[in-house]
């Protein structure tokens, strides 16, 4: 039987949030920092946090900005030794699994600005809003290593509503917020993503990225079923994909797939829906196809439905979006259709 694994997060980073919300050395129940608790354990650490008598609603806010490089494991210190924020952000993109595997990170690159997104990977009623506030805000409090802390991006935005007032929200983040939005985003001009410090140590950025590798590599032998099941979905034909074609790759039965997935705060479902939001997008972004012959590539019906679908989960139909990812070319001239505006 494969060896199916709940996501799990460093104990340095659980350890990080106690300092950040007791004002102490913070303790657990790990032998070392560098110990992994599963998504359960941490959503119960965050229970314990946002119930003590002196939380507020902008505690996760707070416990990102105070977080220091060894609350993000490695990471952190290759962060310290980056040549400049797109540097850091494509690390954080492909090592941010050490710190947790309850979410990804991505960057997104346009012209004059680039978005680097946050995703909860469980479902998200499984991750308190302040869970992701303190991820998204760790991430520009990170930036400011680099950049300076007078550094601020261009625009926050989070999926969920505010809780609290605003005042908090400007003052830690320094940029305007927005809530309700289609995704967590962190906005930033390219201009600022580009420069180069002044002064940087690329040996020791070097041995950190191949100490991170070798961490990365040993991490993924023990894959959950949910990651498990995104990398099938990856090379997947989505027309027809169904639970039966990971569950036989890890010699698992339906029903016991959907247990296991179950118990890590995800679905089937969610996993396929987000499997096709991914590969729509790489299409619009890099193919010339009409909508009517995306939709069948993404396991949807025709183009109505991917217009629905897409507008659900990025806020814009997918003429609009393809219209601000890729340049103007006269051969795509009408591809998309009425129904992709």
């Amino acid at each position: 039987m494969s060896t199916i694994e709940p996501p799990s997060v460093t104990a340095c980073y659980a350890l990080a949030v106690l300092s950040a919300t007791e004002g102490t050395g913070g303790s657990g129940p790990w032998a070392l920092p560098t110990d992994r608790l599963e998504f359960g354990e941490m959503r119960a650490l965050w229970d314990a946090v946002l119930g003590a008598r002196d939380a507020g609603p902008h505690t996760g806010l707070l416990v990102g900005d105070r977080i220091r490089p060894e609350g993000l494991h490695i990471l952190g210190h290759l962060v310290l030794t980056c040549a400049s924020l797109a540097d850091a952000a494509l690390a954080a993109e492909r090592y941010h699994p050490l710190v947790s595997q309850a979410g990804t990170v991505t960057v997104h690159r346009s012209s004059g600005v680039s978005r680097i997104c946050y995703r909860p990977t469980v479902d998200p009623a499984a991750m308190h809003p302040q869970q992701v506030e303190a991820i998204v805000s760790s991430m520009v409090r990170a930036a400011r290593w680099i950049a300076g802390d007078d550094w601020a991006p261009l625009a926050v935005s989070f999926a969920h509503p505010r809780a609290g007032t605003a005042e908090p929200y400007a003052r830690v983040l320094g940029c305007p917020v927005t809530f309700d939005a289609p995704e967590n985003a962190i906005t930033v001009a390219n201009e600022d993503l580009d420069r180069r410090r002044p002064l940087y140590d690329p040996a020791l950025n070097a041995l950190h990225r191949s100490y991170a590798d070798r961490l990365l590599g040993r991490l993924s032998t023990a894959a959950t079923a949910a990651e498990r099941v995104r990398q099938w979905l990856e090379h997947a034909a989505l027309e027809d994909a169904g639970p039966e074609g990971p569950a036989k790759e890890l010699n698992l039965s339906v029903r016991s797939l959907r247990r296991a997935l179950h118990a890590e705060g995800t679905s089937w479902r969610a996993l396929l829906d987000t499997a096709r939001h991914g590969r729509a997008r790489r299409l619009l972004e890099t193919t010339a196809l009409p909508l009517d012959r995306i939709a069948p590539l993404v396991g949807l019906s025709g183009a109505t439905a991917l217009v629905r679908a897409f507008t659900r989960w990025e806020g814009m139909p997918p003429g609009a979006y393809r219209s601000g990812h890729r340049p103007a070319s006269p051969d795509r001239d009408g591809a998309d259709g009425a129904d992709g505006r």
